[in-house]
């Protein structure tokens, strides 16, 4: 597979983080195989996951192939990026061609990279998610592997301005153990061990993070640890709002 696009895309993105100074803390990188195909799973609590997700691949010296909403690959400049680095489209409206690609991908010894949450969690806690990140691993034969990220939401989160230029911020990436779920498994009990174990990463993550919010910043703080974010209960009545008026505005029925 020809490469000519993500290779420049991640040596232009490591000389931002250098000049911005952000303090990087990846943990359990060596658990990325070197190669064949896996499923990496990931939180999502900014626009700019895709590029931390990323970079836990990189001491084994892998590319991962993100699922992305068709909307990214429609627009004029990210369009021709997202194709370039070999991600993959996602039409909600025709999920099992993305499903197909997906593993596509993996049969062929790539790594796919998923937000299994779909959307942004506003409480920055980690949202049910569904089984298709467990299927696809089966179906590829391929391991399941989690990972969260904690400082991204800081830079560029939903509701909130960004701030990509923000100088020396955190970005805590931990990559957890990987998961070999099988046919003839329950899938949902399957789901609902790996979220168990994202959940229990990221707690950790966020109360090991070295900075607390400055007064007035508590909003990028779970409510549990007594920030002002959206308690999950909260942030899923928003997320209910925003789909409802997304519906109204394409006339859905």
């Amino acid at each position: 597979m020809s490469e000519i696009v993500y290779p420049p895309v991640i040596m232009a993105a490591r000389g931002l983080f250098k000049a911005l100074d952000l303090k990087f803390r990846l943990e359990g990188a060596e658990r990325i195989p070197r190669t064949g195909g896996a499923v990496l799973v990931s939180n999502h609590v900014s626009y700019l996951d895709f590029i931390f997700a990323g970079l836990a691949a990189h001491p084994s010296g892998r590319l991962v192939r993100f699922m992305a909403k068709k909307e990214i690959f429609d627009h004029r400049i990210g369009g021709p990026l997202m194709r370039g680095m070999h991600h993959i489209p996602v039409d909600r409206d025709a999920g099992a061609a993305s499903f197909k690609a997906a593993l596509t991908a993996l049969k062929s010894g790539e790594i796919v990279g998923v937000f299994a949450e779909a959307t942004i969690s506003r409480s920055f806690t980690v949202k049910d998610i569904k089984n298709g990140a467990v299927r696809m691993a089966v179906a590829g034969k391929v391991p399941l592997i989690p990972i969260t990220l904690w400082g991204p939401q800081r830079m560029w989160t939903k509701g909130h301005p960004r701030k990509l230029l923000q100088r020396r911020v955190p970005i805590a990436i931990t990559v957890g153990e990987p998961m070999y779920p099988k046919r003839g498994d329950d899938y949902d009990k399957a789901t609902r061990d790996l979220r168990a174990q994202m959940s229990e990463l990221l707690e950790k993550a966020q109360r090991g993070y070295p900075e607390l919010p400055k007064p007035g910043q508590e909003w990028w703080q779970p409510a549990y640890l007594g920030g002002s974010a959206p308690t999950p209960e909260e942030a899923a009545a928003l997320d209910l709002k925003e789909l409802e008026a997304r519906k109204s505005t394409r006339g859905d029925g």
